[in-house]
């Protein structure tokens, strides 16, 4: 018996509509974990390299971990992955809510899916009862009809359903999958790679048991987490305000971008800001499965209502493209939750060509005549629906922004702002130097997430000097052991990925060090998974990611920032002067990952 695990793995062929339950076998999650890390081997060791992202043989995989669905607080997440049709290189993107738990409690770690169904069709599993259904009336509706007639015509509101919209229907390159009708796997485009195998969702019932080698061991373990989370001084305000509390935030260190990066503080921020969003429109707080912050809301306005809206899309839809109405902000949000489209690329198309537009490098002959002044709230509104449904320009703005500024040339292509075809997420990396090696590397692209230091915002020095040895760690303006922060928090947001934890709270919150979830992992699982054991397997995911990148067509040349943030000093501001030396930062970090001045791993 595997304990903590689910003990399968779900092959689904939409192609032949066959579907085939296979047993996990133990030394591969060994060396996995689990959820991201899982996913990754299996795109490492399976995938055709020369495979076009919307054709039917590249891969769709949803993955969970080892302690997905226990007691242990926020183990709810799950995460999705494939070749990128937005980059090309490796794609994956996480969501919680409840969808993941419900996927282990059928009995799986892992779902495996090719092929392409000739019609529209959605995907059933009640424990080991799989069924591939016919979606042709689904087709065309917005996420939350599509859930909503699901769960009818299954006579049962428990299953979980993980959806697309109509952007993902219509292969918008920067679609979500949304669970629970707000819990977005919202980067890379794996919207558009369900839209692109004719799966409108993933509708799953479980009801086994989640069952742990030493569950009194486990018990004890959860309830030390519990009270690490709880006795934390940043928990009241996470849970009050959740992540748009980093509007304000940001700001006061002058990093929160404003008319696409071009500055780094925002003059209407209060109007804006995760306060005035709970003081004036949010009506409740929401939460994933089994977690004690509920850090998430439910917010109502004249005009939309909806879970959300979290910091990337809040800053994406105000300060980034020059908006300072919140409830304008608020019913984009919803209308990206019910189409299915990711907030942060989609708003840095819009960053981007309003940018073009100030500098003359575009006009409204270009864009079918809409105006894309800063902060045009109608020219936001218009092109967001001529991308759902790809037509005009939008059809354009739908292939994402490195695309987009390629069709154009005339210098426009300096001012789009991704890494390896990934827009730069809301947090301006002048002022946070660990952040702009993090956006720099990251396998999937311009992305906080594959480390988050956070630490280096801490201003902990005598911890820094502690841990690491060099008290620069904790200064952001400082780019002086940068590199053997991210190394670290690298690692550590893997393994929340692989545990399938929330990352604001195992890595930002810092509760989960290495051999804490060591300690998890052999409770839960029975294996023997050690500190050094469990590192080892992470950095072999690490490794085994860059491998399949290379592959793809990734080089150490694409380890970079946008010329903004290398060559551009902010000019106001608590990080006024500040450039990213990425360079110097890649080179120390390969060195540290043991790899070689031209970014290759050793050999397996």
């Amino acid at each position: 018996m595997l304990y903590g695990y689910g003990g399968h793995i779900l092959r689904v062929d939409l192609s032949r509509g066959s579907t085939v339950r296979e047993k996990s076998d133990p030394a591969y999650l060994r060396k996995a974990i689990g959820g991201r890390g899982l996913n990754s081997w299996r795109l490492h060791d399976e995938l055709p390299r020369d495979v076009d992202p919307l054709s039917p043989e590249n891969m769709l995989l949803i993955g969970v971990g080892p302690l997905t669905g226990s007691l242990l607080s926020s183990s709810a997440y799950m995460t999705i992955s494939g070749r990128s049709p937005l980059t090309g290189i490796l794609g994956d993107s996480a969501a919680g809510g409840f969808f993941g738990p419900e996927l282990k409690q059928a009995g799986y770690d892992q779902l495996v899916i090719t092929g392409r169904s000739e019609t529209p069709c959605y995907l059933v599993i009640a424990d080991d009862r799989v069924e591939i259904r016919d979606a042709s009336h689904l087709w065309g509706t917005d996420l939350w009809q599509a859930t909503s007639a699901i769960r009818r015509e299954l006579g049962d509101n428990a299953f979980q359903v993980a959806a697309i919209g109509p952007a993902g229907e219509n292969l918008v390159k920067f679609a979500t999958v949304a669970c629970n009708n707000g819990r977005m796997c919202g980067r890379t485009g794996m919207g558009c790679l369900f839209g692109s195998k004719n799966l409108k969702a993933v509708a799953v019932r479980g009801t086994h048991p989640v069952t742990m080698a030493d569950p009194l061991a486990f018990l004890d373990l959860s309830r030390e987490l519990d009270r690490r989370i709880l006795e934390h001084p940043e928990w009241q305000k996470r849970h009050d305000l959740g992540s748009p509390l980093l509007m304000n935030a940001l700001n006061g260190i002058g990093i929160l971008p404003t008319n696409h990066f071009q500055k780094g503080v925002c003059d209407y921020v209060d109007k804006v800001s995760g306060e005035t969003l709970a003081a004036t429109h949010k009506v409740k707080n929401k939460s994933c499965f089994n977690c004690n912050i509920h850090c998430s809301r439910y917010y109502v306005t004249r005009e939309a209502e909806a879970e959300g809206p979290e910091f990337e899309t809040l800053c994406s839809y105000t300060s980034r493209i020059g908006v300072d109405d919140l409830p304008f902000a608020l019913r984009m949000a919803s209308f990206l939750n019910r189409m299915g489209m990711d907030s942060l690329s989609s708003g840095e198309t819009i960053g981007w060509a309003m940018e073009c537009f100030q500098r003359g490098l575009l006009g409204p002959e270009d864009v079918d005549g809409l105006d894309f002044t800063w902060g045009n709230k109608e020219t936001v509104e218009k092109v967001l629906d001529m991308i759902v449904r790809r037509e005009g320009i939008g059809d354009a703005f739908a292939e994402g922004t490195r695309s987009l500024a390629r069709r154009f040339g005339r210098d426009t292509e300096k001012w789009a702002l991704h890494v390896k075809g990934l827009d730069v997420i809301c947090g301006d990396p002048r002022g946070i130097k660990a952040f702009g090696l993090t956006y720099a590397i990251a396998s999937r692209g311009a992305d906080h997430l594959r480390a988050e230091p956070f630490f280096e915002l801490t201003e902990r020095y005598d911890e820094a000097e502690r841990r690491w040895g060099i008290r620069d760690i904790a200064d952001r303006l400082s780019d002086n052991g940068k590199a053997v922060l991210v190394e670290h928090t690298e690692r550590q947001a893997l393994l929340t990925d692989c545990m399938t934890m929330c990352k604001n709270i195992g890595l930002s919150m810092d509760v989960l060090d290495f051999e804490f979830a060591a300690r998890l992992l052999r409770a839960g699982t029975g294996l023997d998974f050690t500190p050094e054991r469990m590192n080892n397997g992470l950095r072999g995911i690490i490794d085994a990611d860059r491998r399949l990148n290379i592959d793809l067509g990734i080089d150490a040349s694409m380890d970079t920032l946008p010329y903004r943030f290398t060559d551009e000093p902010l000019e106001e501001g608590p990080s006024r002067g500040q450039v990213v030396p990425v360079k110097k930062m890649v080179k120390e970090y390969y060195e540290l990952r043991g790899w070689g001045p031209d970014g290759t791993p050793p050999s397996k």
